[in-house]
């Protein structure tokens, strides 16, 4: 859940005006709305979480934190006005401790037991300023500081006020007053030259120079890019560098290396990506960054760690090793001159060992617990993440699977032995998990060490319980106004001791009030209220304050049993005077606030059948159709094309009714149609190209005993819409393009089929196969919206068996149809039926006949 905080600059220099006559408060104000709607493009964006921070003195500073909706930040930033200093330093102090309010409470920062990249709370901090001159109570500063002492219990436990997870950007705005007469130059957005731009690099973030407004639009969205799930890591080089790549890829001793020289590959102050698991959406890692210390219980305190950890690597070519089932940790680099030279190198089966200064308890510079590796593809570099000193784990874990089949003899122990006392102790616990998950006997003891002292783990006790406290009292400040400044107090003598009970205005009034004059309507100002009408005071009106059921008139019996029952259930929800038609009218300032109704909205499904006609996200209207795939329900006149035409009173719509013979276009629309299961089906088993017999059947030219011999033939109809055959050399042409006519079709298809001898046997294996293929298009085809019925005859005529097994896929489609009530569809389907009984009835007559005859 990515947390968004906006520091906007609210001191008097803001209301400084730019060429449009806008001030610099308004451009930051649409600056801030135009970042969330880039932003909600995004569908990762329902998790977003908003602040907002000004420059006034803290705790009056924090207008939208923790625990305010999205209503309410837009509420504040549309009244946020522009007056008092630039205190810059002490906004940006109070903006991170609202960050890290919560961070000792949840053990994020897990302080003393390793850094976990996998726990994170990815933040970015956007200010918006004029880039002028810090000023305070004491006077204009020259240079940004940031107040040491903060009220946040905990926080002297980091250098720094920020966290490896928060990255600062600023929009520093330098738009001139007067309409430029200089063409605006395009390219990239500079660095602005304001203190602020030192800090945000300090952080892993930048600072835009914005002149133009198209320079603010391309800075926001290049922020909207920089929300990223990840944390920053300082990866400085030791030792020599590597010795220079050929062009061949090898190594070239001849060609001289500066490795006394500077290079900014040195030295890199960059970003690790750390991806959310696809599964649960939160991301998962098995092992620590170690500590730059080694944890001992002698330690009366913790040392404070720095921000960001500071990662060693080693140039030394080493091989990438890993082992079945033992877990390791991978994270992306964010592109540098670290990663470039890497890939330069063109080395992807190599690899630099990485460090942690001062983490072993034997040696300085540590021992190594991952590796620099660039992709086999080498398109980025990843920083892979191991056990502490895998080198020498795992080999022991290899001869411990491999050589001793799970069962360690006495040395092995003790080069184990060996090996776990060069561990930090926060290391024993993923260790013993990773054995557990490689199917390994328990090799640790049950009796875990963290390393810390007793006293140690105390105070971080009492520092947690010190911040909900503290948390508590922040955030019950929000929202609260800084009090007013007391001023001169001045005495009115000018109205000479009268009292209030002998002015004229008030005794009308109160004449009015009880009841014993009329007010005067003529008094009220009806064009500030237009639309709106005074009610008359009314005597006779009584508060119904009703003790006894029987003082209730009899007319107003159904009206109050309806209020009566109304307060009972609860059943309306709006207040005292506002009718049901008011719950829909939303006030202008509420009307863009999609943000919290993307939160009450359920997670997507996946789309039911995926060949149904997605809705198309367009401009203007989001919930345009893409008109050409759009279906409807069958209670409305499905109108595809010229040929169709509208419905009239007692005229068949059947496509198997004989009245209504109509010349039928075919226009093959031959694909390939793949299945749920990734196949591509036979050729010709679920093509959709319309067979002849069906156009016959539908015009009434072609008996049903001439079908099951004509759908036999076209069984092996291939995507090219040529019929091929086996054993002979016709081919039964198709065409793309053609509008053929179905007498034409008839006598071509007859004829054709006439000189190819019937050699293709079909056995009962691929029949049934081809009928759990059309079984299963039939249900697609049969969900489907409209009126379009010819498919499902063309699959029902591709049954292959007798007619029994055919009656069978009718009668199931009937059942289909009637689930998603296709009225219509179910009365042509039950005509064909009868058709397909009485020709099973006539040919039981013949066969009888002829064994009569015989």
């Amino acid at each position: 859940m990515p947390i968004l905080l906006f520091l906007i600059d609210t001191s008097a220099s803001m209301n400084q005006r730019t060429d449009l006559g806008t001030s610099y408060l308004d451009i930051a104000k649409g600056a801030v709305e135009l970042f969330l709607k880039l932003r909600a493009r995004d569908p990762a964006s329902r998790g977003d979480r908003y602040m907002l921070v000004t420059y006034d003195e803290p705790p009056y500073c924090i207008k939208a934190g923790w625990k305010e909706n999205h209503a309410t930040f837009m509420s504040e930033l549309k009244n946020l006005q522009a007056s008092g200093l630039t205190t810059l330093g002490q906004a940006l102090r109070s903006s991170f401790d609202l960050l890290n309010l919560n961070r000792l409470i949840s053990g994020i920062d897990n302080y003393g037991q390793g850094r976990n990249p996998f726990f994170l709370e990815p933040s970015i901090l956007i200010t918006i300023t004029d880039g002028n001159k810090l000023t305070s109570t004491a006077g204009v500063q020259e240079e940004l500081h940031l107040p040491l002492n903060s009220p946040l219990p905990g926080s002297e436990l980091t250098k720094e006020p920020f966290r490896w997870d928060q990255r600062l950007f600023a929009l520093v705005l330098r738009l001139p007053g007067l309409a430029p007469t200089e063409p605006e130059q395009l390219g990239s957005v500079p660095t602005d030259e304001s203190a602020i731009t030192q800090m945000c690099e300090v952080t892993g973030g930048r600072s835009y120079c914005v002149r133009t407004q198209r320079m603010l639009n391309q800075c926001l969205e290049s922020l909207v890019q920089k929300i990223q799930s990840g944390v920053v890591i300082n990866f400085e080089k030791t030792g020599p560098d590597p010795l220079p790549v050929g062009e061949d890829g090898l190594m070239d001793s001849s060609r001289p290396s500066n490795s006394f020289a500077a290079q900014p590959w040195h030295s890199c102050h960059k970003l690790i990506y750390v991806r959310p698991n696809s599964k649960t959406g939160v991301p998962v890692g098995h092992w620590p960054i170690p500590e730059s210390f080694w944890p001992d219980q002698n330690l009366p305190s913790l040392p404070p760690r720095t921000s960001h950890p500071v990662v060693r690597f080693s140039c030394v070519d080493c091989e990438p090793m890993v082992i079945d089932k033992l877990p390791f940790d991978k994270y992306e680099l964010e592109p540098s001159p670290l990663t470039q030279y890497i890939l330069e190198r063109k080395s992807p089966h190599t690899c630099w060992q990485v460090f942690v200064t001062s983490s072993g308890k034997y040696n300085e510079l540590g021992y190594p617990f991952g590796y620099l590796k660039a992709s086999t593809t080498l398109t980025c570099v990843n920083l892979f993440v191991m056990p502490y000193n895998y080198p020498v784990l795992l080999p022991l874990l290899d001869d411990l699977f491999k050589v001793h089949k799970l069962k360690p003899n006495l040395k092995w122990r003790q080069a184990f032995d060996s090996y776990l006392k060069t561990l930090p102790p926060y290391y024993l616990l993923p260790l013993k998990k990773a054995l557990r998950m490689m199917g390994a006997p328990n090799l640790i003891s049950d009796n875990l060490d963290c390393g810390l002292s007793y006293s140690v783990i105390s105070y971080l006790k009492k520092l947690s319980q010190q911040t909900k406290l503290e948390s508590e009292r922040i955030l019950a400040s929000v929202g609260k106004k800084p009090p007013q400044e007391i001023g001169i107090k001045v005495k009115n003598h000018s109205g000479g001791g009268v009292s209030l009970t002998h002015s004229k205005n008030f005794r009308k009034l109160l004449k009015e009030i009880i009841g014993e004059s009329a007010p005067r309507l003529t008094e009220s100002n009806t064009k500030e209220f237009a639309g709106f009408r005074l009610g008359l005071l009314n005597k006779d009106l009584k508060p119904q304050t009703y003790r006894n059921a029987y003082d209730i008139p009899r007319r107003g019996l159904l009206d109050q049993l309806t209020r009566m029952r109304s307060s009972l259930l609860k059943t309306h929800k709006f207040i005292v005077g506002q009718d049901e038609d008011s719950l829909h009218s939303v006030p202008v300032a509420q009307m863009g606030n999609y943000q919290e109704y993307l939160k009450t909205l359920a997670s997507p499904l996946r789309e039911i059948d995926p060949d149904q006609p997605k809705r198309l996200h367009t401009f203007g209207n989001p919930f345009k159709q893409d008109k050409k795939g759009m279906m409807i329900d069958e209670a409305d006149e499905f109108v595809a094309g010229p040929q169709n035409k509208v419905k009239r009173p007692g005229e068949a719509s059947s496509p198997l009714s004989p009245k209504r013979r109509r010349n039928v276009t075919v226009i093959p629309e031959v694909h390939e149609e793949k299945m749920e299961n990734g196949q591509i089906p036979p050729d010709g088993f679920l093509s959709k190209s319309a067979p002849p017999e069906l156009m016959n059947m539908a015009g009434g030219g072609v008996p049903h005993n001439q079908l099951d011999s004509l759908s036999d033939d076209f069984a092996s109809l291939r995507k090219d819409g040529v019929i091929h055959r086996p054993g002979a050399n016709a081919l039964l042409g198709g065409s793309r393009n053609g509008g053929v006519s179905v007498e034409d079709r008839k006598v071509s298809v007859t004829s054709a089929v006439g000189t190819v001898p019937n050699t293709f046997q079909i056995t009962p294996a691929m029949a049934q196969g081809i009928n759990a293929d059309i079984k299963h298009q039939l249900m697609k085809e049969v969900r489907k919206f409209g009126r379009k019925y010819e498919r499902i005859f063309i699959l029902l005529e591709e049954v292959q068996g007798p007619l029994a097994v055919k009656k069978q896929f009718v009668e199931f489609t009937i059942k289909e149809a009637a689930r998603f009530k296709r009225r219509v569809l179910i009365q042509y389907l039950e005509k064909f039926l009868e058709k397909i009984d009485s020709h099973h009835h006539l040919n039981n007559i013949n066969h009888i006949n002829s064994r009569s005859s015989c």
